[in-house]
């Protein structure tokens, strides 16, 4: 079969290889179409020892089955391998699995005609769910995980609140997606990127350039920083209200430090969510198909033997699309 493989630090290349023999409990998954994650640019750069070329990145997918008990179905897929068994996933948060290992990090991924995985990893489209927008059900599930962690900590319902959603990448997009249909009316995005703040406002949401523009300190309930770096954490820290919650959801880097004498004056909630569990990913499925998301004419469809152009022009920002789509 054909496969995008990572070959090394900015490069990636499309290479024929075998397909893997089925284990028991697994099934073989014909991919139909999967997603570009802002962790696969990561490893892309070489910034992520976990994932080591030459390998087959991708866990944003959607497909059919070959072989295995869904034979014939379409599905999208948990690309968290589990143990089912730790204290984690006994109590229903197996995004922390202390056994968890992961498609695209360490086994072959889904930028590839076909994958396999645990049967169990494997969840049912309906029919009225396209396979582009299935294969958003891995990143949406990351934001809806994040918005439904945040609510907990708010004085106040999270629709009553004043939201800033850092970055409008893909998980910031689809973060502002969530929130606008979860009621909340008083909801801006911020993000540097031109390109991205038109695809945002074309999408309905409202955007600003925090280098031109700077909301008052104080003036969030709410921030959702899914970008990750350091000049984001002290934009988050700044513009919290006392009493708010932050989410940090992005991974860019570690840098800097934090600013937790003003989270402790102003007694801030500072959180961090990790990927979703099964039944986000359910409940994303469902969300996706009731199309409440609006249009998602901010996804960009590419054949996967175009690959390493795909990769390009997301680094250099050459692209207004929030996701790149994959079809082998």
């Amino acid at each position: 079969m054909q496969a995008l493989y990572y070959v090394g630090p900015e490069q990636v290349e499309m290479r024929e290889t075998e397909e893997l023999p089925l284990a028991e409990g697994e099934s073989r998954v014909r991919i139909l179409a999967t997603g570009i994650c802002g962790s696969d640019l990561h490893a892309f750069h070489g910034h992520d020892a976990r994932r080591q070329p030459p390998m087959i990145l991708g866990h944003e997918a959607a497909g059919e089955v070959l072989e295995g008990p869904l034979t014939g179905k379409r599905v999208t897929m948990n690309p968290l391998i589990v143990c089912g068994h730790c204290e984690y996933c006994i109590s229903g948060r197996q995004n922390l699995c202390a056994n968890r290992t992961m498609i695209g990090m360490t086994r072959p991924g889904s930028f590839a005609e076909t994958l396999t995985i645990p049967s169990h990893c494997l969840i049912e489209l309906p029919d009225s769910l396209s396979a582009e927008a299935a294969a958003l059900t891995e990143p949406a599930a990351t934001a809806l995980h994040g918005v439904n962690r945040l609510a907990h900590y708010l004085s106040r319902p999270l629709s009553e609140a004043r939201v800033l959603v850092i970055g409008a990448g893909a998980i910031g997009l689809l973060t502002g997606l969530i929130l606008r249909h979860k009621g909340v009316r008083h909801l801006q995005l911020a993000e540097t990127n031109p390109l991205r703040r038109s695809t945002a406002e074309a999408a309905g949401l409202s955007t600003f350039d925090p280098r031109e523009e700077t909301p008052p300190t104080d003036s969030f309930e709410a921030v959702f920083d899914c970008v990750g770096s350091a000049p984001t954490r002290d934009m988050a820290v700044r513009f919290i209200r006392p009493g708010g919650a932050i989410m940090h959801l992005g991974l860019q880097d570690n840098k800097g430090g934090l600013d937790t004498r003003a989270i402790t004056l102003k007694e801030v909630a500072f959180l961090g969510a990790y990927t979703y569990t099964s039944a986000d990913l359910r409940a994303t499925v469902d969300l996706l198909d009731s199309q409440a998301l609006g249009p998602l004419s901010w996804v960009e469809v590419r054949q996967l033997k175009h690959g390493a152009a795909a990769f390009a022009d997301l680094v250099a920002s050459r692209t207004p699309a929030a996701k790149i789509i994959l079809k082998p």
